[in-house]
């Protein structure tokens, strides 16, 4: 009888006991930087629309002031809020506004502008991304024509 079951196994091949464990060890290496790599994607394309819309509000915030300074300082008050608030990490933000639309007489077509800048901290999810990627977002939004500048 152990004559038979020898010669149906030489029929069948080479046993493949212990192969699920082999490809496991090669496959999960593989998911697991899969698995970072979306975790990347969505820190950044979170961080990407925070940014956004942090400017857009910043700039906002510029168009409706008064003056020159009020705009610079409601936007840069706009923005780190709207950061805050969405709950975007970043390693360092940097506002620009760009005001110089006050200076235009009354009458004529202006707009104010506002640049975000926000580090994003992106070390210890994949081994060859960087420590840190820099999103930029400018939004500009237009002053009243006919109000007193």
């Amino acid at each position: 009888m152990t004559g038979i079951l020898r010669r149906l196994r030489l029929r069948q091949g080479p046993s493949e006991r212990g192969s699920s464990v082999v490809e496991v060890v090669i496959l999960a290496p593989a998911l697991g930087l899969f698995l970072a790599l979306i975790i990347a994607g969505g820190r950044v394309a979170v961080a990407h629309q925070a940014v956004e819309a942090s400017a857009a509000e910043a700039a906002r915030a510029a168009s409706i002031a008064r003056t020159q300074g009020h705009a610079q300082a409601s936007a840069e008050a706009a923005a780190t809020a709207s950061l805050t608030n969405q709950t975007t990490r970043c390693v360092s933000t940097a506002v620009t506004v760009d005001t110089s639309g006050f200076a235009t007489p009354v009458g004529t077509p202006a707009s104010v502008g506002a640049t975000i800048t926000c580090q994003v901290d992106l070390a210890g999810l994949l081994p060859g991304l960087p420590g840190s990627m820099n999103i930029t977002a400018t939004v500009r939004s237009p002053l009243d024509t006919y109000r007193e500048r």
